[in-house]
């Protein structure tokens, strides 16, 4: 048993080199083998060493890699729902999840309901006799929302209801929901997981049991990796750990400056002690509070402006990265919302969604706050 740090770095598969050996053939001999080799079938050599690693770290059993994080996501979510059924999501998640459910479920006749955070306590009264699925995000995007990950769980195991969240934000270095109860972890890789702004992957993580499940409707969507990108996956967990380390403290002390910044009218981070769960999420995440923070400038008319002014801070879509970039989320993420469903979670055009990086903490101030200064 290792501590993250070593099993981000070590791969528990042998092989004579210390990296994996990158198997690109989508043509493999059958005949006298155990198993037939086939990248849609989850099982090459590189897809296996990324789902080991991912499951040491996130404390489970088994799981699979995907071609995007929504691939992750669908594939989770119809394996375990069908015409008849109801499902619970937490209202503050990722834009694309919730226009996936919006668009896509009643196209099966599924219903769904989105709870607010601040309802998470009247969980039991929202499930039905055909609720399959409970589905939660935290901390959550944009606004960083904390919800408590032991609380749903119990509920969905006492009434025999699948749990999932999205664990992206957080990442396996600093929130383990399987070990609080959790059935199903997901991630977009494409953000900590990769970590560099070049990939694009989800992955699960699960028990044997639902793995196999969700295996089965994987096969049919498709939604597999090739070799190469298997093996800069692999190549990029190795410095999970000291990224989301830096990220977290860099973010903690940018949340400080800009708490005490007189243009900005609210900061979101769990790390701060005004953040409304900031006992829950100190709970729950261990060794840091994550890379991701929001705030609002005071005059959005002045929004535009300010991401022009950056000279070290890229405005741009995504995260998660070594650099540090910022986006506005009604404008990116969470543009497929109308304005009445994002003003009702409190995305306006004042909020900011900034993904810290690597870099300097102070150089990062330095731009922000000159950029606030001179809009």
């Amino acid at each position: 048993m290792y501590s993250k740090e070593t099993d981000c770095v070590h791969n528990q598969q042998k092989h004579q080199g210390v990296n994996t050996p990158i198997y690109t053939s989508t043509a493999n001999r059958y005949i006298g083998y155990n198993e037939i080799l086939y990248p849609r079938n989850f099982n090459t050599e590189n897809q296996k060493a990324i789902v080991d690693k991912l499951c040491r770290l996130e404390k489970g059993d088994a799981g699979m890699i995907f071609s995007s994080g929504t691939a992750a996501i669908s594939t989770v979510l119809f394996s375990f729902l069908k015409a008849g059924d109801h499902a619970l999501f937490s209202q503050e998640i990722y834009g694309g999840t919730a226009k996936l459910i919006v668009e896509e479920f009643p196209k099966y006749n599924i219903d769904f309901d989105f709870i607010p955070n601040d309802e998470i306590g009247r969980l039991d009264c929202l499930i039905r006799e055909n609720t399959k699925v409970i589905y939660t995000e935290t901390p959550s995007n944009p606004l960083l929302s904390i919800v408590d990950l032991e609380v749903i769980s119990a509920v969905a195991r006492k009434n025999n209801i699948i749990s999932v969240v999205d664990n992206t934000f957080a990442t396996p270095i600093i929130q383990n929901p399987i070990s609080m109860g959790f059935d199903i972890v997901v991630h977009s890789g494409t953000k900590y997981l990769g970590g560099h702004h070049d990939l694009c992957f989800g992955a699960i993580v699960t028990s044997h049991k639902l793995n196999d499940i969700i295996y089965q409707s994987a096969l049919n969507f498709g939604g597999s990796l090739n070799g190469l990108d298997c093996y800069l996956i692999e190549r990029s967990l190795k410095t999970l750990a000291l990224r989301v380390e830096k990220q977290s403290s860099n973010a903690l002390k940018l949340a400080k400056a800009l708490q005490e910044n007189s243009e900005i009218s609210a900061v979101y981070y769990p790390g701060l002690e005004s953040h409304p769960n900031h006992t829950v999420a100190a709970s729950q995440m261990k060794g840091g509070f994550g890379g991701m923070l929001s705030f609002k400038l005071k005059d959005d008319s002045k929004t535009e402006e300010f991401l022009n002014r950056l000279q070290l801070v890229i405005p741009a879509l995504s995260l998660g990265g070594l650099e540090t970039t910022i986006c506005q989320p009604s404008t990116s993420s969470h543009a497929s919302l109308s304005e009445e469903e994002r003003l009702e979670q409190g995305i306006t055009d004042a909020l900011l969604r900034l993904s810290v990086g690597i870099e300097d903490a102070d150089d990062l101030r330095r731009d922000i706050l000159a950029a606030i200064a001179s809009s």
